[in-house]
C-alpha cells in the first residue's frame, strides 16, 4: 500500500519534474524581498526560488543571479516585469547565465518576449487571472501557469484563489498549472493539488524565513497581524483608477486616502487636470514598499503581505517552513487513509 508521503508525491509529480526541484514549492518574487538569500535558501530546502528582478538594471540582475548560484546548485528562476523597459536586456541576461525558467509577471506577456526566452532555451511561466487568459497563453506556447487569488499579497486581482482554481484546474490540462495566494499550510496545498494543480506558490509564508533579510520591524509587522489585517488599498473616485494592492492597514494607508480626497478636491476645483491629478494619487506610494522592507519603515511604508499572514507566528528557517508543509499535507493523508481502512 502506498505511504502518504509517496501518495504526495504522485500527486505533484508534475510539478516537480517541470521545475526540477524534490517538492513542488516555488517562492513567490517579492520586490525588495525574493533576494540570492532567500532564493537559495528556499531552493536548498527543496522547493524552488525565484529572484524578484523588480526594477533591476541588466547588470544589477546578472550579478544577482550570479550571487544566487553561489549560494545554490539548484534550480531556481528569474521573475521579470514586462512592463520594464529593458525587458529584452532582461531575458537575454538570464538565457545567458543559463537560467531554466523564467516568470513572466505585470500584464500579458509580448509574443516576442516568450518566443525569446523558449528559443533561447529557457521555460516560460506566466500569470493568468482568468480562463480566457490561460488559454491565450497556452496558445502563445508558455510552459507554465501560475493562477493567483486576490487573498494574494501585492498586486491583486478580483477573484478568489478558490473560484480561480475550480475555473482554470479542469479546463487547463495541456500545461502543468501552480496555484497561488493565501496558501499557508500544507492541508491547502493538498487541496489544489487533489483539483489538479501541478504545485503550488506562496511568498507571505516566507518572509518571515531565518534567511531572509526583509527589515526586522517588516517581519515583526508579519508575526503581529492577522488575516484581516492585510487589505487592499481602496479607490475613492472611478474617475482616478487605483490598481489594488494588498498590504498591511497602517498610517501609509490612512494617508492614502486623504492624499485621494485632496487631489479629488483640486481636480473638481480646477487646480489640476486628469492626468497630473492621476499621477499625484499613483505616486504617493512610490518608493513606499522598499521603505518598508529596506528601512524598516512600516507606519509609512508598503507592507505587502497576503491574508495568509495570519499563519506567520514566529521566524523559521526555510528548510523548517517547508518541512512542516509537507509534513500538514502527508498527515492529512495518512489521516484520510485511515480513516478509508
Amino acid at each position: 500500500m502506498f505511504s502518504a508521503r509517496s501518495r504526495l508525491d504522485a500527486l505533484w509529480a508534475r510539478g516537480r519534474d517541470f521545475l526540477g526541484t524534490e517538492l513542488a514549492i516555488m517562492g513567490g518574487a517579492m520586490t525588495w524581498v525574493s533576494d540570492r538569500h532567500l532564493v537559495s535558501a528556499i531552493s536548498n530546502g527543496g522547493g524552488f526560488g525565484v529572484i524578484a528582478s523588480g526594477s533591476m538594471p541588466p547588470d544589477l540582475l546578472r550579478a544577482e543571479i550570479a550571487a544566487t548560484r553561489a549560494l545554490t546548485d539548484r534550480p531556481f528562476g528569474v521573475n521579470l516585469i514586462t512592463l520594464h523597459p529593458q525587458l529584452d536586456q532582461l531575458i537575454q541576461v538570464c538565457l545567458e547565465e543559463k537560467v531554466g525558467i523564467v516568470v513572466l509577471a505585470g500584464g500579458l506577456p509580448p509574443a516576442t518576449a516568450i518566443k525569446a526566452i523558449k528559443e533561447g532555451g529557457a521555460k516560460v511561466m506566466c500569470f493568468a487571472p482568468a480562463l480566457v487568459i490561460a488559454r491565450k497563453l497556452v496558445r502563445s506556447g508558455v510552459d507554465a501557469i501560475v493562477i493567483e487569488g486576490m487573498e494574494a499579497g501585492g498586486h491583486i486581482g478580483p477573484v478568489s484563489t478558490s473560484v480561480l482554481a475550480q475555473e482554470i484546474l479542469p479546463a487547463v490540462t495541456e500545461v502543468p498549472v501552480f496555484v497561488a495566494g493565501g496558501i499557508g499550510r500544507g492541508e491547502a496545498v493538498l487541496s489544489y493539488l487533489e483539483q489538479g494543480a501541478a504545485g503550488v506558490q506562496l511568498g507571505t509564508r516566507f518572509v518571515c524565513a531565518t534567511e531572509c533579510r526583509a527589515h526586522p520591524n517588516f517581519k515583526q509587522a508579519f508575526i503581529r497581524a492577522g488575516a484581516r489585517d492585510a487589505v487592499p488599498s481602496v479607490q475613492l473616485d472611478a474617475r482616478f483608477p487605483v490598481i489594488p494592492v494588498r498590504a498591511l492597514a497602517n498610517e501609509g494607508t490612512k494617508r492614502f486616502m486623504e492624499k485621494q480626497r485632496e487631489v479629488i478636491a483640486r481636480f473638481d476645483a480646477g487646480e489640476l487636470d486628469q492626468k497630473a491629478a492621476q499621477l499625484e494619487i499613483e505616486h504617493f506610494w512610490a518608493g513606499a514598499l522598499r521603505r518598508a522592507v529596506v528601512d524598516g519603515d512600516v507606519e509609512t511604508g508598503s507592507v505587502m503581505a497576503g491574508q495568509s499572514v495570519g499563519l506567520v507566528t514566529r521566524e523559521q528557517p526555510c528548510a523548517e517552513i517547508l518541512s512542516e508543509l509537507v509534513q500538514q499535507a502527508t498527515t492529512a493523508l495518512e489521516r484520510r487513509m485511515e480513516a478509508v481502512g
